[in-house]
């Protein structure tokens, strides 16, 4: 590494107090001058998504999550105003919750559960981990973001007994989101134990229009706001899935849209060199071969930035994982995403990222500011924090001298202004490569296939327990109960449904176990 390349290839932006140093990753002095054409393209095609252009033919939407934080530039009068009064409406319902205004049976609230998954989970839970002071907060803030059972009952422990003073809040854009409705319905019955009013304690983040917005109609839920469908789940943490819990939580939501509209201002630049995002995109592209041939390590040096690998997975990989590009090649392209935080992760798994296989790429992201206040000495003059950047800048070379490239973000502290622009700074980018590699980042086909696989799961799970119930007392191997209802060809999974259900034993299903596996006999007592 040299100081001059470092002068050459790092991107300092004062007005945002956010530099971008791409001087470690290895490309030709030529390469940039090469990706010009490819890179204005995608400025231009950016542009005309924020000037209202559809994104999605296939579901003739528009993407406008750029309008969250800058409502003004919305392609329709109707959109801002919407933007406009819902952010003012959050903020006011926020302040009568806090001041008691809005409370729950057993008095003013100080707990908000989300339910929620995807991007209506992934992003609440980055904010509240980044900005969130737990010792001063006006409320806590739980989680309901999967489907498991003893997941839930994990969470309700840590609420028994306060239900009555716990917001509910449930996401989701139609309301036949699986996981959201099944985290519903075990709150629900939760809330009905402990002698209480679901109804009375529970905020939807829905469609207008949708089956939860009609069971939120119905029952008299406290409040209602709105998800668009031009704003998709990944790109959710700046419309109301992201800022009610935030402004619940006490922080500042609009430090977060100002910091995302600021970093929009910079990253429209058409000077690609000055235009973070767009440079982002290029190393990324450099870096992977255009064809997602090395993963994205993220490593935060921060505590609060502790979840934003998990976030950004999200982010990037069902934004650019597609099978085919917008020309319906297959392409199977994508780029994985992993990471936690440092110096941790130099006690995991950065002994392979720096001897083992070369298949990724790191970026550091460093938060100059160690804390709020006065830092002690640990040794000699050097505080817990020097020795943080430390691992950071060892770590960096260390990888380098092996010949493991990397790009550093660095911001000057973790603030609603720093969690907004690291936001709109990898929304944009995402965007950026989706253009450089010719595809839709914008839909997720895989997605569907999924929900559509487990509501076949789910049918073929209740012709096991009729044919089992039809049977009553008789016993089957997987392979024997799959003649019977007819489903040979699925013996395997008729196999793995059975296992489950012997061992869950609220459904009535019995196994005796035989010589092997395959041998197994289940019967309906």
């Amino acid at each position: 590494m040299s100081w001059n390349r470092f002068k050459e290839y790092c991107l300092n932006i004062p007005s945002l107090d956010l530099s971008l140093d791409v001087s470690r990753v290895d490309f030709p002095d030529t390469y940039l001058a090469e990706m010009q054409p490819k890179i204005a393209k995608a400025i231009a095609d950016m542009e005309a998504l924020e000037g209202g252009a559809i994104a999605n033919p296939d579901e003739n939407r528009m993407v406008g999550h750029y309008w969250l934080r800058n409502a003004a530039i919305a392609p329709d009068a109707a959109i801002t105003d919407e933007i406009t009064k819902t952010r003012a409406r959050i903020k006011d319902f926020a302040k009568k919750v806090h001041a008691g205004e809005i409370a729950g049976q057993d008095g003013p609230f100080k707990n908000i559960l989300c339910i929620g998954i995807g991007g209506s989970a992934l992003g609440p839970q980055f904010v509240s981990q980044a900005l969130g002071h737990p010792a001063s907060d006006p409320v806590k803030v739980y989680f309901f973001d999967n489907t498991d059972p003893d997941g839930f009952d994990i969470v309700l422990s840590q609420l028994k007994g306060q239900l009555g003073q716990t917001l509910a809040i449930v996401t989701t854009k139609s309301g036949g989101t699986p996981e959201t409705r099944n985290g519903m319905v075990e709150a629900q019955a939760a809330w009905k134990a402990a002698g209480l009013d679901f109804a009375k304690h529970a905020v939807a983040i829905t469609g207008e229009g949708s089956k939860m917005d009609k069971v939120a109609v119905s029952e008299g839920w406290i409040e209602r706001f709105p998800m668009w469908d031009w704003v998709g789940g990944r790109t959710s943490e700046l419309a109301a899935v992201g800022l009610v819990p935030a402004a619940l939580n006490g922080i500042d939501i609009d430090g977060m849209l100002d910091g995302a509209a600021a970093m929009d201002e910079v990253t429209r630049n058409k000077d690609f060199r000055q235009n973070p995002a767009a440079m982002l995109a290029l190393m990324w592209y450099r870096l992977t071969g255009g064809k997602g041939a090395r993963d994205m390590v993220i490593l935060p040096y921060k505590e609060r930035l502790s979840l934003f690998a998990k976030y950004l997975q999200q982010l990037v990989m069902e934004s650019l994982g597609k099978e085919k590009d917008l020309d319906g090649n297959v392409v199977h392209q994508g780029i994985a995403v992993y990471g936690n935080k440092g110096s941790t992760d130099q006690h995991a798994y950065v002994q392979q990222l720096r001897d083992g296989v070369p298949n990724f790429y790191a970026t550091f992201i460093e938060v100059l500011k160690s804390r709020a206040g006065d830092s002690i000495a640990v040794e000699g003059e050097h505080t817990a924090g020097d020795f943080l950047q430390g691992f950071l800048l060892g770590t960096r070379d260390a990888l380098y001298d092996n010949g493991r490239n990397s790009i550093t973000i660095t911001v000057k502290e973790v603030t609603p202004f720093t969690v907004g622009m690291l936001i709109a700074l990898y929304e944009r980018a995402v965007g950026y490569y989706g253009t450089l590699v010719n595809i839709n980042a914008y839909h997720q086909p895989g997605v569907e296939a999924g929900k559509k696989a487990a509501a076949s799961t789910l049918e073929l799970r209740q012709a096991i327990l009729d044919g089992l119930r039809a049977a009553k007392g008789e016993s089957f191997t997987a392979e024997s109960l799959a003649k019977k209802i007819g489903r040979e060809p699925q013996t395997e999974l008729i196999y793995k449904i059975l296992e489950n259900l012997a061992a869950n034993p609220a459904k009535g299903v019995q196994k005796s176990a035989g010589q092997a596996f395959c041998d197994n006999q289940y019967s309906c007592v």
